[in-house]
């Protein structure tokens, strides 16, 4: 018989085929004494009582399949699932053996297995305890170290995912504009804009020197705060077959937006001061020099002496400028860039808007922001192609510092042309970061400058060239962390990817009824996170709901939730949105998901966001699991598997959601024991139980 039939669908089976063929023969038998018969009264008797005993069979046979049904199909299944979950979910309880109590020795093995099972596994449970022990207690004084470590740390998967972060990444990165904080497996480039970081990280991937770290400048996406951050590339063992997985990155973080506007009004002062005072020591020494010439009132010693102190005076204002000019840089963390990947950035960049530029470069390591640097140049070259040809980026060595010279063959370009380019914005996602920042960042000017033959060039000169350079200290590690994150594989669409390979959010939600469709609404909702296979501890998302209606007497008895707690919450749309940025990217996971999704699809418009996730119901995978002829209420399923549910925390959204969360975890193992190892296989499976629920997966 098919295999793919339930072992109480064969024995149905066996007795039907068994029923119809019985009816068969007493079918045959009427047949053949039809012919033997002719008196018609006793051909009515023999008729009539073919039909009786025909049913007597059907009856019987009914009876005896009920039976075996119930004391036989029924208990082999319990039995089954019971020791899957005491197999793959450590259920400690023992198997109940009464359900088995007319399969003959079957049920006394099957406790003895699990019995021997659960020993087993709890004397290795006290063995790895006691070895890791120690670990634990030195892990535990780490964490209290690094969770105070003065600068934000995150770690990145290849793809740009957080693997890892401290609380004050958590201070930098949260409100800038994302409904969330940062969390495990979210993208960093919800808080923070792209360009600087994948220009640095594709810089270091190309340097051969594994401990080499790029200092850099990024902004939050919605606060626009400017942090300075350290990128160091991780350097990664090769695979088994030889080869060098992509290696994630750490990057330090720290906020400099206050530095910024502190240094840009210091700079602007002293810039003034500089103005000032520089005018009129040379109006005053040459007013001098005019007065001695023309016979004034002054003798020969005191015009002398007039003349030699207002020559130091704009002598020493001049050799402080030069120093201030000099040294003003110094205050920021530049990091060093070798000049030929300067050029080639600025090359990719110009080519990427369609511009043609040659470039050549000497051999020499700059200090300079590099995507700050580069977008300013290849900015400057887009502009300045338009009715202008030839276009040639070269960087050379000049006294102790460099020159990068933009030139090119056509009309050169004014300094109040140069000046409104250098105060427009680049074009890279920053809206505050213009040339002139730049400039003022690298403490340097940029100038235009006519050559012979038709030909103009602009001039920047950069004040430190550097043959090598110090290697920056290792940064320091954090406390919130799952490096197995590094190496997951996030190739795979959702159907084909392994369970353990992705994100869920499992949710619950509390509302005012049972009928959204007749205007009961959302008044809480909680969510959880797992992430490679374990629930993160503080990546909790609990929120009460202002439903706009009265609650019901009788709902506020199941989940506690009276009017005066939700008078202040905000409503649906706004907490809606909130819970669809929790749930980005992630499979949603629901005790009786049709209906806690159905409050939050009706209120897609207003929340501005369509639920479309991948969906997992645990009353189907309990189906799976433990066979439709289970309970599957969260009661029940926690108390299968060994989950107990604080009385206090019952009927609220964010306790059903642990415990629900809790029974995913558990779940999983025995699902993967049956060999759904991916999501597609667990969909499949779970919709040959549609007459439970329905599944939400399409």
């Amino acid at each position: 018989m098919s295999e793919r039939f339930s072992l109480r669908t064969r024995i149905f089976l066996f007795f039907a085929a068994l029923a119809v063929g019985n009816l068969a023969a007493i079918l045959a038998g009427i047949y053949v004494g039809y012919h033997g018969i002719e008196d018609a009264a006793v051909f009515n008797a023999f008729i009539q009582g073919g039909i009786i005993a025909g049913f007597a069979i059907l009856g019987l046979i009914a009876w005896v399949w009920f039976l075996f049904d119930k004391n036989v199909a029924r208990p082999i299944e319990k039995l089954a699932g019971g020791i899957r979950a005491r197999t793959h979910a450590e259920i400690a309880a023992n198997l109940d053996q009464t359900t088995g109590k007319y399969l003959g020795d079957l049920a006394p093995a099957a406790l003895a297995v699990t019995q021997h099972l659960s020993e087993t596994r709890e004397a290795l449970k006290e063995a790895v305890e006691r070895e890791t022990g120690r670990l634990l207690s030195e892990k535990g004084r780490l964490e209290a170290l690094l969770a105070d470590v003065p600068v934000g740390v995150v770690l990145c998967t290849p793809d740009h995912q957080l693997v890892f972060y401290n609380s004050h990444a958590v201070d930098l990165l949260d409100g800038t504009g994302v409904a969330h904080g940062p969390g495990l497996d979210r993208g960093l480039f919800d808080y923070l804009h792209a360009a600087p970081i994948t220009h640095a990280l594709a810089r270091l991937r190309e340097t051969a020197d594994a401990d080499a770290a790029s200092d850099l400048l990024c902004a939050t996406t919605g606060s626009g705060k400017v942090l300075a951050a350290r990128m160091r590339v991780l350097n990664e063992p090769a695979d088994e077959d030889g080869t060098h997985p992509r290696p994630g990155y750490v990057l330090t973080l720290r906020d400099v937006s206050a530095d910024l506007a502190t240094h840009a009004a210091r700079e602007a002062l002293i810039e003034e001061v500089f103005d000032r005072v520089r005018r009129p020591a040379a109006n005053l020494q040459t007013v001098i020099g005019v007065v001695a010439e023309s016979g004034g009132g002054l003798n020969k010693e005191l015009t002398q002496a007039l003349l030699s102190e207002a020559s130091a005076l704009a002598h020493s204002v001049t050799e402080l400028a030069e120093r201030h000019d000099r040294e003003r840089a110094e205050w920021w963390p530049l990091s060093l860039v070798r000049a030929s990947d300067l050029t080639e950035a600025v090359r990719a960049r110009a080519g990427a808007e369609g511009v043609a530029l040659d470039v050549a470069a000497e051999q020499l390591i700059l200090r300079c922001d590099g995507f700050e640097l580069s977008a300013l140049v290849a900015g400057l070259a887009a502009r300045l192609s338009v009715g202008r040809q030839q276009l040639r980026l070269t960087i050379s060595e000049d006294g102790s510092g460099a020159l990068v010279a933009l030139s090119w063959h056509g009309p050169p370009v004014s300094v109040t042309e140069l000046d409104h380019w250098l105060e427009a914005p680049l074009e890279v996602g920053m809206a505050d970061l213009t040339g002139r920042r730049v400039l003022v960042t690298h403490a340097t000017e940029i100038w235009p400058e006519p050559l012979a033959e038709g030909k103009a060039r602009l001039c920047l000169p950069l004040r430190e060239v550097r043959r090598a350079h110090k290697r920056p200290a290792p940064v320091a590690r954090a406390v919130v962390y799952d490096f197995d994150l590094l190496f997951k594989d996030r190739s795979a669409k959702v159907m084909d990817a392994r369970l353990d390979d992705l994100t869920y959010v499992v949710f619950d939600t509390e509302t005012t009824g049972l009928l959204p469709a007749q205007g009961d609404e959302i008044v809480q909702i909680a969510g959880v996170r797992i992430v490679n296979g374990r629930r993160v501890e503080k990546e909790v998302f609990d929120a009460l709901v202002n439903p706009h209606r009265p609650i019901p007497p009788g709902s506020i008895e199941v989940h506690g939730i009276t009017d005066a707690m939700v008078a202040d919450a905000p409503d649906i749309a706004e907490v809606g949105r909130r819970f669809h940025a929790f749930a980005k990217g992630a499979v949603l996971v629901a005790h009786n998901a049709p209906f806690d999704v159905e409050f939050l699809r009706r209120k897609q418009e207003a929340i501005g966001a369509v639920f479309d996730h991948p969906t997992l119901d645990t009353v189907l995978l309990s189906a799976v699991v433990f066979g439709q002829s289970e309970l599957h209420t969260l009661d029940a399923l926690t108390h299968r598997l060994g989950i107990t549910i604080p009385e206090e925390a019952r009927h609220t959204a964010l306790g059903d959601t642990v415990a629900t969360a809790d029974a995913f975890l558990k779940l999983l193992p025995s699902l993967k024991a049956r060999g759904l190892v991916t999501f597609g296989d667990v969909v499949r499976e779970v919709r040959k139980h549609g007459r439970l629920l329905r599944d939400l997966n399409g």
